[in-house]
């Protein structure tokens, strides 16, 4: 059995020709249908688009800005040594004696409120003086403060 494309040429090409004429069909039919709903197809892809956006910038907005850094830093401890108050760095920082007293009752680890009733003042007068100690100390934090008081030996 020996397979002839002459004899089977007419079968061939009908088959070809139906083929290629179903193919423009449904390409002219696509096309029909895109033109018919184009509206459609351009919203649908704008939606698509937004969708993306929106997506993106939501994993954008969650994505955490400030990272946490821990520093370990080592402090020591003179215990060795008397006491001796610097007068000079007391008067060159400009500091009153109450805001000395503050700074003492700061290091010793209480808030705001327990200096406020151990002094017998207001809490924001407490407030007022901290906030004015961070300002002539140059210092954000009260750990901050108490070092930097303690390094000049404004504190013991």
């Amino acid at each position: 059995m020996s397979f002839s494309f002459k004899k089977y040429r007419q079968v061939l090409f009908y088959g070809l020709a139906f083929a290629i004429l179903v193919l423009i069909v449904k390409l002219l039919e696509i096309r029909y249908v895109l033109l018919q709903n184009s509206l459609e197809m351009y919203a649908g892809g704008i939606a698509l688009i937004f969708t993306a956006l929106g997506i993106w910038l939501a994993l954008k907005l969650n994505k955490p800005k400030v990272e946490t850094v821990i520093i370990e830093k080592q402090i020591l401890i003179n215990n060795t040594e008397q006491f001796i108050f610097n007068e000079q760095a007391f008067l060159s920082l400009g500091l009153s004696k109450r805001e000395l007293e503050v700074l003492q009752l700061m290091a010793i680890g209480l808030s705001n409120q327990e200096i406020a009733d151990s002094l017998f003042v207001s809490l924001n007068t407490i407030k007022t003086h901290v906030s004015k100690l961070f300002e002539k100390l140059d210092v954000k934090r009260r750990t901050q403060a108490i070092e930097f008081a303690k390094k000049e030996r404004l504190i013991a």
